[in-house]
């Protein structure tokens, strides 16, 4: 009985600060030009109880801002300090959950400037005075907003598809190139976030607020299947590449798969945890590959500096007999050691000099998912709760490593 009057009697003093709030945001409406409503349908999004957000205060800020030039960093101010000065934990999780949804419910144009706000310094994800309070259900809190913090570098496409904001450089117009870039700088930047998703335990939900946090996790979780798409192509590309790799870059490649395999475990065990505790329905979980870290290890032994033939003075003979003999990956290596010997042999030989790190060698690179996630929206307002993503399949790694050892015949 204690325990639900000090609940209640939060609850009402919370109530009576956001009233307080909300009548000094009307009595200075006049000196931001209007743009006080939107402070006002921050705090009435982000009020002081344990429900969800009231879809109608996501579609007045949705309104407010496309027909208001210029508010996208007064917007991004004001949840800032509504999240940073506050110390109950439902407000914070509201504020935090406020921000995934206005990243996935506007236009581009508004998902890009929200981003820049948060690259300027306007929107910031600081949980200064939550962190003060000793309470374990926060934890889910904290990795929610960790994993936020990086969403922010990811934008969604034309197309719909969730992707990392690459710095400016190369325009690949090549489909090698393009491979190339997919497999050394897309992939790590998916293995980033794999990691804040992998932190995210659907174990704290149950220690946190119920309704929020499925509510996070839920769109934690449907963004974790496009990122997973986008990684399992990388992996494929990176296969059908390995033998094409000079030393240096085979020792990269053998990194981010060994890092691969221990995340393909995990996601694997997280989806498999969600599909008991998270109560969304229309969550449709991938079929997660998991690596085979003896598969990694065998590519290694391949790429290691005493099977790699440098120095002109060795005969092909010589050479041969220094190769060890890795043990088979699933039994996709259905060749002699003897033709794997000379096929790497034969590569080595077309090597006149080395300047680059990479020999491009066009190969297709298979098309692993198929998504669609919303992306404009202005004035009407979507559920994102009730999405339901398209069917997808994930192309074996197994499969992969089989379809480029093949190639190489």
């Amino acid at each position: 009985m204690g325990v639900d009057i000090q609940g209640k009697l939060q609850f009402f003093l919370g109530s009576m600060k956001d009233h307080a709030s909300i009548g000094k945001a009307m009595m200075y409406h006049h000196q931001h030009d209007g743009f006080s409503n939107i402070e006002i349908a921050v705090l009435r999004a982000t009020c002081h109880d344990n429900g969800t957000i009231d879809d109608k205060y996501m579609h007045e800020i949705l309104f407010l801002v496309s027909n208001s030039q210029g508010s996208i960093p007064f917007l991004a101010e004001r949840i800032s300090r509504r999240l940073g000065k506050t110390k109950d934990r439902f407000v914070a999780l509201k504020t935090l959950v406020l921000i995934h949804r206005l990243l996935r419910g506007g236009n581009r144009s508004f998902e890009q400037e929200l981003c820049k706000a948060h690259v300027s310094g306007h929107l910031q994800i600081n949980l200064r005075c939550v962190t003060k309070i000793s309470d374990p259900s926060l934890g889910f809190l904290h990795k929610y907003a960790s994993y936020l913090e990086e969403r922010m570098s990811w934008l969604i496409n034309q197309a719909g598809k969730l992707e990392p904001v690459m710095s400016k450089g190369l325009e690949f117009r090549r489909y090698d190139e393009k491979s190339i870039d997919m497999a050394f700088r897309t992939l790590p930047k998916c293995q980033v976030l794999i990691d804040k998703v992998l932190e995210c335990s659907p174990h704290d939900i149950l220690r946190s607020d119920h309704s929020l946090a499925q509510v996070a996790m839920s769109n934690t979780l449907r963004e974790s299947f496009q990122v997973y798409m986008t990684f399992s192509e990388g992996i494929a590309a990176l296969i059908n590449m390995f033998f094409d790799l000079t030393a240096s870059a085979r020792g990269l490649a053998c990194e981010i798969l060994k890092k691969a395999s221990i995340q393909s475990q995990k996601l694997h065990d997280l989806y498999e945890s969600c599909k008991q505790i998270v109560e969304n329905k229309n969550l449709e979980y991938p079929s997660v590959q998991i690596i085979s870290m003896n598969h990694v290890m065998a590519l290694d032994q391949f790429g290691s500096p005493q099977n790699q033939f440098g120095g002109s003075h060795v005969s092909p003979s010589s050479k041969r007999n220094s190769i060890s003999k890795p043990p088979p990956i699933s039994g996709q290596f259905k060749r002699s050691t003897t033709e794997i010997e000379l096929e790497v042999e034969a590569k080595e030989s077309k090597k006149v000099e080395e300047k680059i790190d990479i020999d491009f060698s066009p190969t297709p690179t298979p098309t692993l998912f198929s998504w669609t996630l919303e992306t404009k929206i202005s004035k009407v307002w979507v559920v994102f709760e009730d999405e339901v993503p398209n069917e997808s399949q994930v192309l074996p790694f197994s499969s992969s490593i089989h379809a480029s050892m093949s190639s190489k015949v």
